[in-house]
């Protein structure tokens, strides 16, 4: 249930509906626009009557949320959520470029590749420290030392930096060395993870899962916020369908749907989706023309030498070229890169 506050309503109205909604065991979460307090109430609603709300001072209306996500949804935030990570804003009016290599494997690859990535535009230092691997004899990472590199990358760049946690255990060394910690496709169901994400300030990026529907992936954020934590990106990387030609499917409808569904900012990863080098570019282009607030791009200084992903790598010439093709699109969607 969400109830929307008159314009301009003084706090002390405001106050009182929380502290009458707390004092009958419900969870109350708070969201402030321009000049517009709404207050998604989180629990057994359906004992409530609406029309007893309704005459508390500065009760505008009181709505039931029929969706099952409450906290994620438009009905609760009208306006459009913008993350803030390092300074780098994510939903704003800018599209929000992240780079960098699947993997992070040495100091000289990760240094030469952000600095060719922010170069030519990024705003923000991808690279993964943890890797859940298909095979257990795959490389896994360099764990701690793999984030410290990351977080002098992207300190030497002027860049945010984005890791994959993969448990809890994980969280508390990443804060320190990462700006939005990434939450993988297969640990998008991981709600012991998820709730744990939700009582730290810090940005999670929300991958989809890679057969979950677009109502289970915002479900899967509402764990998060309802914890607290409401700086959520989605990340659409494709899923899993009966085709082989790609890696995954990318669902490029699911940009708009959410975009009408949900307040919180989606980006596009294109090289998770596709798996093919050839492949990454055009479906870049396809996600900021659709209304992505940004992109999640796999590079790499020597993708023929990669140890994770290689193939689906760009070489830094071709991000540069991806980057000036998307100055050209980002003002026909009345965006800026």
């Amino acid at each position: 249930m969400v109830i929307v506050m008159q314009k301009h309503a003084p706090d002390a109205s405001i106050e009182h509906v929380v502290a009458e909604l707390i004092s009958r065991g419900f969870d109350v979460h708070r969201s402030t626009g321009s000049d517009q307090t709404v207050l998604g109430v989180v629990g057994h609603v359906d004992t409530i009557d609406p029309r007893e709300f309704e005459l508390f001072d500065g009760v505008q209306e009181v709505v039931r949320v029929s969706e099952p996500y409450k906290l994620s949804s438009r009905t609760f935030k009208r306006e459009k959520t913008v993350v803030n990570a390092r300074g780098v804003e994510i939903g704003g009016d800018k599209v929000v470029v992240m780079a960098g290599p699947c993997t992070i494997e040495s100091e000289t690859q990760l240094f030469e590749t952000a600095r060719r990535v922010a170069r030519a535009g990024a705003r923000v230092l991808r690279g993964g420290a943890y890797k859940p691997r298909t095979s257990p004899y795959a490389f896994q990472g360099m764990g701690v030392e793999g984030l410290k590199l990351l977080r002098a990358a992207g300190d030497e760049t002027n860049m945010a930096t984005v890791s994959e946690v993969m448990e809890i255990s994980q969280i508390e060394t990443m804060l320190e060395y990462v700006d939005i910690l990434q939450v993988g496709a297969r640990n998008m169901q991981n709600y012991n993870l998820l709730s744990a994400l939700g009582q730290i300030r810090k940005p999670v990026l929300l991958k989809r899962g890679m057969s979950a529907t677009i109502q289970e992936w915002l479900l899967a954020a509402e764990y998060i916020m309802a914890g607290g934590n409401y700086d959520i990106i989605l990340c659409e990387r494709g899923i899993r369908t009966f085709e082989t030609y790609t890696r995954n499917t990318f669902d490029i409808s699911a940009i708009p749907v959410i975009g009408k569904l949900s307040h919180l900012p989606i980006v596009g990863d294109p090289s998770h989706a596709v798996g093919r080098r050839d492949k990454v570019m055009p479906v870049a282009r396809a996600v900021v023309a659709a209304g992505g607030d940004g992109l999640l791009i796999e590079v790499h200084h020597d993708p023929d030498k990669a140890v994770c992903d290689g193939p689906q790598s760009l070489y830094p010439d071709q991000f540069a070229r991806l980057m000036d093709e998307l100055r050209i699109i980002v003002p026909a969607v009345g965006r800026s890169v």
